[in-house]
């Protein structure tokens, strides 16, 4: 039973994740800053219960990601939908998340179980993303005034978000080239 504590945590993120759509719906910044904040917590505490007490598992290797790009998303969503952040930028983001996916889909399907590690520009680019959400919920509780920055960070998630988007699409296309050379 406790080797599932990882996956426990994992499955309090999903469950955060509509909550956190009905507090900003209601513009309840603080609350789902809060929110945003403590599933963020979680997904640093599951990981790190799961690789110090080997609770590792297929179920939560699957959920983790799962759980991260459903709170990211869903913010990006609400937060354009409110005005917050630009529409264009969570289309890019979306539609990226989506591509990701997909390709990663059609190389299970084409090689069966296919390993993949985030880049180090996906890496920053998700830093940025959550930067992006806690920025502008800090601005709009009044605790933070974002200003100038605010735009540098947009810029900076765009620039990752392609940067990282095409990294991918060259990765799967060099994958392809080999796995016909074979």
């Amino acid at each position: 039973m406790l080797s599932q504590i990882p996956n426990f945590l994992t499955l309090a993120r999903i469950a955060a994740t509509p909550v956190m759509i009905l507090l900003l719906r209601d513009r309840a910044y603080e609350n789902a800053l809060l929110l945003f904040l403590l599933a963020g917590f979680t997904d640093g505490l599951d990981g790190y219960i799961a690789k110090r007490f080997n609770f590792v598992s297929r179920l939560g290797a699957i959920l983790d990601p799962i759980a991260d790009k459903m709170l990211i998303v869903s913010a990006y969503v609400m937060l354009a939908l409110l005005g917050d952040i630009p529409f264009w930028l969570f289309l890019l983001v979306g539609f990226r998340d989506v591509m990701i996916v997909g390709g990663y889909l059609i190389l299970e399907t084409l090689e069966g179980d296919v390993q993949m590690q985030p880049s180090i520009v996906s890496k920053i680019n998700t830093f940025l993303q959550i930067a992006l959400v806690i920025v502008v919920l800090l601005d709009k509780t009044g605790m933070f005034s974002a200003g100038v920055f605010l735009d540098v960070l947009v810029i900076a998630v765009t620039v990752t978000t392609v940067m990282s988007g095409a990294h991918y699409v060259w990765y799967w296309g060099i994958r392809e080239e080999s796995r016909r050379a074979r």
